[in-house]
């Protein structure tokens, strides 16, 4: 077989956006984009550092009294705006995530009509940020707070799903105020770098929304950065790990959204023909596990575990379509870098020495017309101990680890044993099992019987080492919000 071919649509090398100025050459140097399919350089990136981070919070510090001072009303009337450049630019948006991250069209698709909601929904909260009236004693006065923003506040966000995860930041910053720091990964920069180009195109204020790529240097300085006064981050606990270091010299509150390794819970009572389908595309096809919500832990009753894998390997190989990243009809996609292939690689080299249950199905990297891109075939160990390292760690590449239980009690020790807690998924006819499980699962979401994708109003956040704070709903607002409370003696 031959190798694929480079895709006809190419990537636009990447600059930065500091106020209105479009930047190509940056302290930080370039890095150049390899399209994760094929190995084949595509673009070059731009790679802010220090300096072009203290040009940006200068910027957003410059926009933010007029933007502050903006009526909720016009505020909601911009991120509706937004809301309606990513609906129009749906197509082209969603070809650029799957050129930057090499995650498939089929499913990048849908990911700008989400963020769009995310937009929408944000932007009806604009003009409805209300304190609340005191009462007071045993002193009488006139007590009330008011909601205001921080100021410039910091997002990073991570390459694997770029767009989507600045929708949960971005729009609930701009509706209650701030002006806004981006740094997207120097991996995945593309698509949030055009949204910014749309965003002023589309009239947003320059300085409120400045997008600087860069590597450890850049995140570091945004962090440690005086006049930052809010930090929202999405990816690994290591990295959480350094920004809270970081963010300590100055004291600024931090969101953090981090690792998962949810499990997937599923009973002799559900329905395989609809979850086990689910299980696989879930836990190894639709990102190759490259997501902090991917369930790549499955956890099946004894009753049903053998036939549970036979129907999971079937369905694997018959689903496992590895072809143009452009073509809705691909559903396997490769890892985002040659560095990503060789360490999951590694970790399964470990497990099979290590004799880490079963090596049922792959284990290997992919060949042929693949053999140019960063590809790891799907993989699934069988009867994988709950304390391995398999089971344990956030791997980020397509392996499956499947284990068995008998009772429910089990079922929530084995979902429970790990040091993450972002979410887990139980699937059961049973509604009093379902209750049951959803109050003992240490995780900031349940999903029973089915994937809810991310609603904008519905709160996402971890457990544990898998975060704290929220993104989404009511919640995720108020992660952007100061209370400030005034009191006025001698009235009332």
């Amino acid at each position: 077989m031959t190798a694929l071919s480079p895709p006809a649509r190419r990537l636009k090398d990447a600059p930065l956006l500091i106020g209105d100025r479009w930047v190509a050459a940056a302290s930080g140097g370039s890095r150049e984009h390899l399209y994760p399919a094929t190995g084949l350089p595509q673009a070059q990136i731009a790679l802010g550092g220090s300096e072009e981070i203290d040009a940006a919070v200068a910027a957003a510090r410059s926009a933010l009294p007029a933007w502050r001072a903006l009526g909720g009303d016009e505020r909601r009337k911009q991120l509706l705006r937004l809301e309606a450049v990513l609906e129009e630019h749906a197509v082209e948006l969603a070809e650029i995530q799957t050129l930057e991250s090499g995650i498939p069209i089929a499913w990048t698709a849908g990911t700008p009509a989400l963020a769009a909601s995310w937009f929408g929904y944000f932007a009806g909260w604009a003009d409805k940020l209300e304190g609340a009236m005191i009462p007071t004693f045993p002193q009488r006065g006139l007590d009330y707070t008011i909601l205001e923003p921080y100021g410039v506040v910091g997002l990073i966000t991570p390459w694997n799903a770029p767009l989507t995860i600045l929708a949960f930041k971005l729009p609930a910053a701009l509706a209650a105020g701030n002006t806004v720091v981006v740094k997207p990964s120097e991996l995945a920069p593309f698509s949030t770098i055009r949204f910014a180009e749309l965003a002023l195109e589309a009239g947003l204020p320059p300085g409120v929304l400045n997008v600087v790529a860069g590597g450890p240097e850049a995140g570091d300085r945004l962090v440690r950065h005086p006049d930052v006064r809010k930090v929202s981050f999405t990816g690994g606990i290591s990295t959480a790990r350094k920004i809270i270091e970081a963010s300590a010299e100055t004291v600024t509150p931090l969101t953090l959204e981090l690792g998962g390794k949810a499990a997937n819970l599923l009973f002799a009572d559900a329905d395989l023909d609809q979850f086990v389908p689910a299980a696989a595309i879930m836990g190894m096809l639709a990102m190759s596990g490259q997501g902090c919500g991917c369930p790549t832990r499955l956890m099946v009753q004894d009753e049903i575990y053998d036939e549970t894998l036979e129907r999971l390997l079937a369905f694997a190989r018959e689903a496992t379509n590895a072809g143009d990243l452009l073509d809705p009809a691909t559903t396997f996609g490769p890892l985002i870098t040659e560095a990503s292939c060789d360490r999951v690689l590694q970790i399964v080299d470990e497990a099979r020495r290590e004799g880490t249950g079963e090596l049922l199905t792959g284990g290997g990297r992919m060949g042929g017309a693949h053999a140019g891109g960063f590809y790891v075939e799907p993989t699934v160990f069988t009867e994988v101990p709950a304390e391995s390292p398999i089971a344990q760690m956030e791997i980020f590449g397509p392996v499956l680890s499947v284990m068995r239980f008998s009772t429910d009690e089990e079922a929530i020790e084995l979902a429970n044993s790990t040091t993450y807690g972002l979410g887990h998924f139980v699937n059961t006819r049973d509604l009093n099992r379902a209750h049951t499980l959803a109050a003992a699962l240490e995780a900031g979401t349940v999903w029973v019987n089915g994937f809810s994708g991310a609603p904008p109003g519905t709160p996402l956040g971890g457990y544990r080492q898998s975060g704290f704070g929220r993104e989404g709903g009511r919640a995720g607002l108020d992660e952007f919000l100061q209370v400030k409370n005034v009191y006025i003696a001698g009235i009332g």
